[in-house]
């Protein structure tokens, strides 16, 4: 609220403010992730493509949990159907706690940082996030639908992504059926290709031709007219002279407590 202008990625997150909390909506503007949509890669087909996937950075907690989940419910469940399949794990930042979840024997292969996370997103069938809690737009399922990757997440994982359109992949939020729509994924050739069309479909949505020039214009429009946006901000101007008055005053308990200190 002291802001001029906050930048909100998620359109779940626009609406709590706007609806919940009642936040000026002078005070906020919708930017979501932007692609261009024009460079996008030359997806890898189907029967090219290998594999399961989950990425993330580990400094993350919602990715470490998510990477747990997978390896104590949810890929047994898969691996039990599919024996030959691997799943990979790409993460930045990886404690040993993780690195030490690798599985010859269960195909389970924490690997680390990728070098290029679209390369090894377009190599694989599927990409998993079962992603239990969380805000925000996740980064890992948006590169899935630009490299045409169907992707199973949680209801947490697509919050704010899918614009009231049918998921580029699935979403469950149980392990069990999570696990089901994963290995249907995998051997459906003909679901497979609809995800991927639901997930181009979703794409269109962070198009960054749709935002650019409008972004631009809100920013000029406020530097415009900043000090009549500022003084029609009430509570952000109270609460910016509370903010300079507390920096104040602890600057001056500081002096105190430095002279006492030196006597």
């Amino acid at each position: 609220m002291r802001s001029d202008l906050s930048l909100i990625i998620s359109s779940f997150e626009m609406n709590l403010l706007q609806c919940i909390f009642k936040i000026d909506n002078q005070l906020l503007y919708y930017l979501p992730f932007l692609v261009d949509l024009a460079s996008l890669p030359i997806c890898k087909k189907y029967e090219e493509r290998n594999h399961f996937i989950s990425i993330g950075n580990f400094l993350h907690e919602p990715n470490k949990d998510a990477v747990l989940q997978l390896k104590n419910k949810i890929w047994p469940l898969i691996s039990e159907k599919l024996p030959n399949t691997e799943l990979h794990i790409y993460g930045a930042y990886v404690p040993e706690s993780i690195m030490q979840l690798t599985n010859l024997k269960e195909k389970f292969y924490v690997m680390g940082r990728a070098e290029d996370a679209l390369t090894v997103i377009a190599n694989a069938k599927a990409l998993l996030a079962p992603l239990r809690f969380g805000a925000g737009l996740k980064g890992k399922l948006v590169e899935a639908m630009m490299c045409g990757t169907p992707s199973i997440t949680t209801t947490i994982g697509s919050e704010g992504m899918n614009f009231n359109l049918p998921w580029g992949g699935d979403i469950y939020d149980n392990p069990e059926d999570f696990s089901k729509s994963a290995v249907e994924m995998y051997v459906d050739e003909g679901k497979w290709i609809m995800a991927q069309k639901y997930g181009f479909n979703i794409l269109s949505n962070f198009d960054s031709k749709k935002f650019e020039s409008d972004f631009l214009e809100k920013i000029n429009l406020v530097f415009q007219n900043l000090n009549n946006h500022r003084s029609s901000n009430f509570f952000g101007s109270m609460l910016l002279s509370n903010q300079l008055n507390s920096t104040k005053y602890f600057s001056r308990w500081i002096e105190e407590k430095n002279k006492k200190g030196d006597s």
